[in-house]
């Protein structure tokens, strides 16, 4: 018995969605290779040699980019049997198995794969989302931590970084959310002494900084105050980042403090827009109110907040983006924001809860399977023209400071909304610590028109 676990993109993280499988089947006598191919490439002895291929899809990204591979494995190893797992498997299963793909698991799907390589024979699932005993991760085999994003810090140096999960899914049902079809509002929660392992197996190979990649490091918020408080006690030299939605931000303010002092560098949030109606489409649970009050609270506190967006919707207007962008300016919040960030276009994929609004369903067209996503027009033509400039003039200024391109940016949506240039031009902050490939959430920057 050979597995072959394959992932294609994982935001610049050492992949948790590799290593975790990868324990479960060594501790079954399985023998496992792990292949990302954004580091480096899958080759066809790999392929050939392998008894079961697996393929990871924790996002919309990795799936497109999985499809070539898939294709490739049948040609190279007909005889393989095919699995893919993760978040995007189950919402994209007919596409799947119109590839070849056997076996669609989800992102739970550690003891499914060891049923699958051990038994060759299909089984059926007990549940869709099984409960497991989870344990600590293996990451033999992966490429080094140093080849993975890494966190840039004011001064400019750079720390090396590792990423694990402290608790799975989200007890919470925005509806541009691929974790909503899959979990329906469920989350797990990662035992202490597991997420300390892993985290202490990335120490000892050179990580500095560690990023929880939990949809929302308080959907557990005691988990998450005795986890911090054990990591930093044990590694006070560590840093680390967390995810949180605005409306936990609020309802746990206290916790801010506690994150400050246990090494938080910066928290992320999925704000999305500033629009309380838009809000409300995609079931936030917050309000503007809401994003304005978090921004005070984390800069009392001294807490980096780091916002994200996704500014073009069904619903969204040239005066609307502007407005964006002014608060920004206003809350000082310029340099905390990625600028791939004020171009990204929401995503529509299968199996969307989007698709239950009447509006949606009219902005969309057919489902198209080269995208896997359905696309959609907005009514306005002019602000498709300026998602696509917007994308352009990110695309081309990777290494330009953010206020600059800040400021870009501001003057573009104002010349295509016909309003005067604004009186003030982002200007020079002190640089925030970031990670080297900021790309967020569910949604992601690309062109569906």
């Amino acid at each position: 018995m050979r597995a072959l676990l394959v992932s294609t993109y994982d935001l610049g993280r050492q992949p948790f969605g590799l290593a975790s499988p990868a324990a479960w089947l060594r501790a079954a006598g399985v023998k496992v290779e792990c292949v990302d191919t954004s580091r480096v490439p899958l080759e066809d002895h790999q392929i050939a040699a392998a008894t079961v291929i697996a393929f990871y899809l924790p996002m919309h990204t990795a799936t497109r980019l999985a499809g070539p591979l898939i294709d490739r494995t049948r040609r190279v190893n007909p005889a393989a049997r095919l699995c893919a797992y993760g978040l995007y498997a189950p919402l994209n299963a007919a596409w799947l198995g119109e590839r070849g793909v056997t076996e669609v698991l989800g992102p739970e799907a550690e003891a499914e794969l060891v049923d699958l390589v051990k038994a060759q024979s299909p089984k059926p699932k007990a549940q869709s989302l099984p409960r497991l005993r989870f344990i600590r991760p293996d990451r033999a085999g992966l490429p080094t931590l140093e080849r993975y994003a890494s966190l840039r810090m004011p001064d400019g140096s750079r720390r090396i970084m590792g990423s694990t999960d402290a608790t799975r899914g989200c007890k919470h049902l925005c509806r541009h959310c691929p974790i909503v079809p899959v979990y329906q509002g469920r989350f797990r929660v990662v035992p202490l002494d597991v997420v300390m392992e892993d985290i202490r197996a990335q120490v000892a190979a050179g990580a500095q900084h560690i990023s929880f990649g939990d949809p929302d490091f308080l959907n557990g918020p005691a988990h998450a105050r005795h986890l911090v408080e054990r990591v930093n006690c044990e590694f006070p030299d560590i840093s680390y980042d967390v995810t949180i939605k605005i409306e936990h931000l609020l309802d746990h303010a206290d916790m801010i403090p506690v994150l400050r002092d246990t090494g938080c560098l910066f928290i992320t949030s999925a704000v999305e827009a500033i629009d309380d109606f838009v809000l409300d489409r995609l079931r936030k649970g917050h309000t503007r109110a809401d994003f304005v009050s978090v921004a005070a609270l984390c800069r009392k506190a001294a807490v980096t907040l780091v916002p994200t967006f996704v500014p073009f919707t069904p619903w969204t207007t040239l005066a609307g983006y502007v407005e964006l962008l002014d608060l920004l300016k206003e809350l000082d919040l310029v340099e905390q924001v990625a600028p791939i960030q004020l171009a990204i276009r929401l995503l529509v994929t299968s199996g969307s809860p989007l698709l239950d609004l009447p509006d949606v369903r009219e902005a969309v067209s057919p489902f198209d399977p080269a995208s896997l996503t359905w696309p959609w027009r907005h009514h306005d033509a002019r602000i498709d023209a300026l998602q696509a400039a917007v994308m352009q003039l990110v695309g081309g200024a990777s290494e330009t400071a953010r206020w600059e391109v800040f400021s870009a940016i501001s003057a573009l949506a104002r010349a295509h909304a016909s309003l005067p240039p604004g009186r003030d031009r982002a200007t020079r902050r002190a640089p925030v610590p970031y990670v080297s490939e900021p790309w967020y959430c569910c949604a992601e920057p690309m062109e569906n028109l």
